[in-house]
């Protein structure tokens, strides 16, 4: 996605509703993009159409268009799962919506860690968690947590392949790349764009 100009300050497009969130330092939130009780780490973005909702999203996320994460649950134990019974204000004149069935959505919010990437109109469903490094196909339906540096796709999601051993895993983590300052972002580039991840890791670690 990544506008010219990316700053200490959120670029939120004017289309997009942004609500009760906070966004991190080089951050973007795209057109008609929802983004409601939502947190997003530094360096983040997600793009056109999606919405997002009781989420926390770490750093270097990156996340495409029409994705829903944490859509909506309807109260399937009661008489009726409709809209009136939790948003009665729109429909009875001098009725209160239920603060107790929001309060419920609250309760299952969404996790995603850092270097995230979430496919083009996948959907995350409420409660789960995906981990850091963990790649979520386009299209794909996310039922079940996801571990980290894992890829997952389909209808319900499954693992696909790991990104990297497990061993590779555990030392990405351990270096948690995403906490550098920006200068040491920038002055690593041609290491991010040339090296393997093993030589990444063995010319990183050292300076840790």
């Amino acid at each position: 996605m990544a506008s010219k100009n990316l700053g200490l300050e959120p670029a939120i497009d004017p289309t997009a509703s942004v609500r009760d969130a906070t966004l991190g330092r080089y951050t973007e939130i795209g057109a008609r993009t929802s983004f409601v009780e939502s947190t997003m780490g530094d360096y983040s973005y997600v793009v056109n159409d999606s919405n997002i909702i009781y989420t926390t999203i770490g750093k270097f996320c990156s996340i495409a268009a029409m994705t829903r994460i944490n859509p909506g649950n309807h109260p399937m134990q009661r008489a009726s799962q409709s809209h009136f019974t939790y948003r009665a204000s729109a429909y009875f004149a001098g009725a209160e919506d239920d603060a107790a069935f929001f309060n419920w959505r609250r309760s299952t919010p969404v996790t995603i860690g850092h270097d995230v990437w979430i496919g083009h109109g996948a959907i995350i469903l409420p409660g789960r968690s995906i981990g850091t490094g963990a790649v979520v196909a386009g299209g794909a339906v996310v039922t079940k947590d996801v571990a980290p540096y894992t890829i997952v796709g389909g209808n319900p999601a499954r693992p696909i392949r790991r990104r990297f051993p497990e061993a590779i895993a555990d030392r990405l983590v351990a270096l948690a790349w995403w906490d550098w300052e920006h200068a040491r972002l920038q002055a690593a580039l041609p290491d991010f764009r040339a090296l393997s991840v093993e030589a990444f890791l063995e010319r990183h670690e050292t300076t840790a």
